[in-house]
């Protein structure tokens, strides 16, 4: 089975965090935290950066490592590095995403994620 590595941004705002919905693909309307795939050479950090700037027009900050998850699809093993981030500069535009929610500690349960990004709210919500 291929392992494919990617970053997500745990987006903070005050007492919300960022949320955004696949407007493609396999895993079309579910939800995640934005972020991509990490491109040879790359640091984890700096393929988010750029990751954020191309999905959301947006310059964000990246902050501490929260966790790399490992999860198991059924066609390819999900290796995710996480971090805290903050917008730098930018107004988080949508060029990938079909919709895009702020939530608060209490609304991270609300939406439909990803069975990858489900496994990380336990501990976002330790960490607001």
């Amino acid at each position: 089975m291929k392992t494919v590595k990617v970053v997500a941004a745990i987006i903070r705002n005050d007492d919300k965090i960022f949320a955004t919905q696949r407007g493609y693909g396999e895993f079309k309307d579910g939800w995640e935290f934005p972020g991509g795939k990490i491109e040879d050479g790359e640091t984890s950090e700096n393929a988010l950066v750029r990751e954020i700037k191309e999905e959301l027009d947006t310059v964000i900050c990246v902050g501490q490592k929260i966790e790399c998850i490992e999860y198991d699809y059924p066609t390819f093993h999900l290796s995710m590095e996480c971090f805290w981030a903050e917008v730098v500069s930018g107004d988080l535009i949508l060029k990938e995403h079909e919709a895009a929610k702020w939530l608060t500690k209490a609304e991270l349960d609300s939406v439909d994620w990803l069975p990858a990004d489900w496994t990380l709210i336990e501990r976002i919500k330790e960490g607001m």
